[in-house]
């Protein structure tokens, strides 16, 4: 059974940075591709960042470009999302999932790990 468990989360001031984790228990890690979603109070899901399964293509939300970074290690079967620069607006409950090559859909998901940007 896939299981995707989140870290990292926090309070965070405006500006300030913040990098989550993900660790995921599938053996064969390198046959998914990766991202990170995140869903605000009323808002819907959106992907923040989204990295290929050998890491070579990375993929982020307009808004994120340049502040986020998203990393992968197949040895460690883990996941990272390095956030700089944090808006309030970031904050969301922030979700790790995978997606099998060749697929449209993502899934499993992780539980989330709650990221709160305020000063």
């Amino acid at each position: 059974q896939v299981q995707l468990v989140e870290s990292g989360g926090g309070f965070m001031q405006p500006g300030g940075s913040l990098r989550l984790s993900c660790a995921a228990s599938i053996r064969t890690f390198g046959w998914f591709a990766m991202g990170w979603f995140r869903q605000a109070p009323g808002k819907e899901r959106e992907i923040v960042a989204s990295i290929s399964w050998n890491g070579g293509t990375t993929a982020y939300a307009d808004s994120v470009k340049g502040r986020f970074a998203i990393s992968r290690d197949n040895t460690r079967n883990t996941v990272s999302l390095q956030m700089n620069s944090l808006k309030p607006e970031e904050t969301a409950v922030y979700y790790c999932a995978a997606k099998v090559l060749g697929t449209t859909d993502w899934g499993p998901w992780g539980q989330g790990t709650q990221v709160t940007v305020s000063s």
